[in-house]
């Protein structure tokens, strides 16, 4: 699949394709760049949900890719599957409200729990924290999703 971008000067949100949106389904994980203050990149591989044609992510407030992304909304977020691949790039929209960065932290728990133990760390953990949750409506996409 080749990248798609919008026109020259106007960034606009590329749908997912059947395909893509398939393949971000699966239980993966996320490895995310931002743009340090000084201007290097910054990756760190998270949990992610999907929504529409949207990608969520969430944070605890105060880490440092939350912070790069408070300050430079530009994301880019890779999702691999061996030699299968996706990438999507464009700006963050920021849910800084606690009931929906908390419902969110909610849902990535219970998807990605592999202990048991969801509503636990939910309770004991994620319910107490400042979090933040950011939504990626990709401007470009990039894949590969042929083969095994």
């Amino acid at each position: 699949m080749t990248t798609r971008t919008p026109a020259a000067g106007a960034e606009r949100v590329v749908p997912l394709p059947t395909e893509v949106r398939a393949f971000l389904e699966g239980m993966r994980y996320a490895t995310l760049a931002t743009i340090n203050r000084d201007g290097s990149p910054h990756q760190t591989v998270t949990w992610y949900l999907l929504d529409g044609d949207t990608v969520v992510v969430n944070s605890l407030e105060g880490r440092r890719w939350s912070n790069n992304l408070r300050r430079d909304p530009r994301l880019s977020l890779a999702v691999e599957g061996g030699l299968r691949w996706v990438s999507l790039r464009g700006t963050v929209e920021i849910l800084d409200g606690q009931t929906q960065a908390q419902a969110d932290i909610a849902a990535m728990a219970r998807r990605y729990n592999e202990n048991g133990t969801a509503e636990q760390d939910i309770e004991q953990s994620f319910s107490r924290e400042q979090r933040v949750s950011f939504r990626l409506r990709p401007s470009a996409i990039h894949a590969e999703l042929g083969g095994a």
